[in-house]
């Protein structure tokens, strides 16, 4: 049976979102006035409100919300207000989405395929490796709507050779999130994966950092230049940078000692690899991306980690505008735990460790579940490996301490693989969301 819209608003909005919604088939009902919505609404499955064309008119606006308040039908808004009080306020007067302008075809597809098919919206914050395992596993699974918001402070390798000549967001993270949800031939996420092995300029160049980086100066922006590489691999979800501006990486470590930058933060050099963090910061402070906020404060589920944890986790939470959106959604939030300490940034931590740091940085215990890897099946020759490098499994340590830290639900499960290095296996976490979701769906 086709679902039905009803879109709201002047005649070119009407024209323009009639054309971008036609791959969906629907039925499709319009209106302007406040007589024809209302006669209108009993028909349709889902309404799509456009608040720009009454912006003249807020009492209009009001009275429209009222009634579709009312009728107590899914509505998404749409509008160009780039501000996290315009989402808010319209997640808060019950819009199940908020679409930002100018919107991209195949994300707003992705949206509202969502609504109409009941799907959960499972928005992924971190980066590195760890996000990409989690979206290589997370994107099969049926009835999801995958999102990737993508930590911006990388500031090695090829993109930060491309960050400090272009003054751009670091491109290589975002590509990996990418390609993770790529639904393009194999061909195709080899070429964007690959590196310059040689050639005076290109050496170490990733082609698919290049490729953002030309798409980034097209578009005028990174957020573009990512909807656009979307389109080109018909990702299976959507990605965005979790900031629009460019930043810095801090730490300060116990010693006093201050270091500047992700990829020196990351690396350890030149001090001890068992100082701990004392504290964390961006300069300059950068502004989140309007399109992450947004989609973190709509989404059903939010996925922090795995992932290095300053560097990929908690520097996303450093941004007020995307900490606040995590506490305010009502969406419910899973934590995943590294599997091994990071020498020089996590040496001698525990489950313990790692996750009173998110809470300090996110400032308030808003986890609702923490999946701890079991690690049973490591070989004693990959940890004597790790143990080399000073890298030794994350314990859980003392469980009732611990509960005593979260209210969140403690999931401990077999979620790593060990193949040349060891990782959180992507099938197993899949597992494991699979079966958080099911209980969420069953309360």
């Amino acid at each position: 049976m086709n679902k039905r819209f009803l879109l709201i608003g002047s005649e070119a909005f009407i024209d323009e979102i009639k054309s971008a919604l036609s791959g969906l088939a629907q039925e499709i009902e319009t209106a302007n006035a406040y007589s024809e919505i209302a006669s209108r609404l009993k028909k349709v499955d889902i309404i799509v409100f456009d608040i720009d064309s009454y912006s003249s008119r807020p009492a209009v606006v009001n009275n429209i919300i009222a009634l579709l308040r009312r009728a107590r039908k899914h509505f998404v808004v749409i509008s160009k207000e780039k501000t996290p009080y315009a989402v808010l306020n319209a997640r808060s007067n019950g819009a199940c989405d908020y679409i930002l302008k100018p919107y991209n075809i195949r994300e707003l597809n992705l949206k509202f395929s969502a609504v109409l098919n009941n799907k959960t919206k499972i928005s992924c914050i971190g980066g590195g490796t760890g996000l990409f395992n989690l979206l290589l596993g997370i994107k099969s699974l049926p009835a999801i709507l995958p999102i990737s918001v993508v930590s911006t402070v990388d500031d090695g390798g090829s993109s930060g050779k491309l960050r400090n000549s272009f003054g751009i967001l670091p491109p290589g993270d975002i590509r990996r999130s990418l390609v993770a949800l790529s639904n393009a031939p194999e061909i195709m996420n080899k070429l964007i994966q690959y590196r310059f092995k040689k050639g005076e300029g290109f050496k170490g160049h990733n082609f698919g950092n290049l490729f953002l980086t030309v798409l980034n100066d097209i578009e005028g922006s990174m957020s573009d230049a990512v909807k656009g590489m979307g389109d080109i691999l018909n990702i299976n979800g959507i990605v965005y940078p979790v900031a629009s501006t460019e930043s810095t990486l801090y730490a300060e470590f116990e010693d006093g000692t201050i270091i500047k930058g992700e990829s020196n933060i990351d690396l350890g050099k030149g001090r001890s690899l068992e100082l701990r963090i004392k504290k964390c910061w961006h300069d300059p402070e950068p502004k989140c991306d309007i399109n992450a906020y947004s989609a973190i404060i709509n989404s059903d589920i939010i996925v922090i980690g795995p992932g290095d944890l300053y560097t990929s986790v908690i520097t996303n939470l450093l941004i007020k505008d995307i900490r606040q959106a995590i506490i305010k959604s009502k969406a419910k939030k899973i934590y995943i735990c590294n599997l091994m300490t990071k020498p020089g940034e996590t040496f001698g931590f525990d489950a313990f460790d790692h996750i009173s740091e998110v809470l300090r940085y996110l400032k308030e215990d808003r986890l609702d579940y923490i999946i701890l890897a079991e690690n049973k099946g490591l070989s004693r020759d990959a940890l004597a490996r790790y143990a080399k490098k000073y890298q030794f499994p994350v314990g859980v340590g003392n469980l009732a301490r611990l509960k005593k830290l979260t209210k969140a639900h403690i999931v401990m499960a077999d979620v790593a693989h060990e193949r040349e290095l060891i990782r959180h296996d992507g099938e197993k976490i899949k597992t494991e969301i699979a079966k958080i979701i099911k209980g969420i769906q069953k309360n």
